[in-house]
């Protein structure tokens, strides 16, 4: 568990860099089989101008161009914030065999519910109606995760 808690907590440090930047604070990163760090990304949808600028789906483009889908099968995305449907969407079809979160969905949409950007609609649920299996755990360490959200979406 402590090495997950440790990837979490880089992964919700890219989101204070999201956040910093002047995006919506969400981030994440990519491990190889061993739990090696390979990519981090976060969320650069302000900064970019592009609404699909999710940590997640940067982080699945980029992964995407370096490493075959065989690789991605035994890595481990781990995300600051449990990943959207269009998140998910783009997990599964990339190959990513695993996917390890801080804040639940539902957490968040309790603290975003008035942002007219939420779409109410767990990854596990995504994931599940895929071909493939997608191993999903979480939430952990959500008290820690929350912070970064804090004031964000008032």
């Amino acid at each position: 568990m402590q090495n997950v808690e440790f990837l979490l907590r880089a992964a919700i440090s890219a989101a204070a860099s999201a956040r910093e930047h002047g995006n919506h604070p969400f981030g994440a990163l990519l491990t190889d089989e061993q739990g090696n760090i390979l990519l981090i990304a976060e969320n650069t949808v302000n900064t970019g101008g592009d609404a699909t600028g999710h940590a997640e789906t940067n982080l699945v483009r980029e992964a995407s161009q370096k490493y075959s889908f065989e690789e991605l099968s035994r890595s481990t995305l781990y995300s600051s914030t449990e990943p959207c449907p269009m998140c998910s969407g783009a997990i599964f079809w990339s190959g990513i065999g695993r996917v390890v979160y801080a804040l639940s969905e539902e957490r968040l949409y309790a603290l975003s519910a008035s942002s007219p950007e939420s779409l109410k609609l767990a990854c596990r649920d995504v994931l599940a109606r895929g071909g493939r299996p997608v191993e999903v755990n979480g939430p952990f360490i959500e008290d820690e995760a929350v912070q970064v959200h804090v004031g964000f979406w008032e």
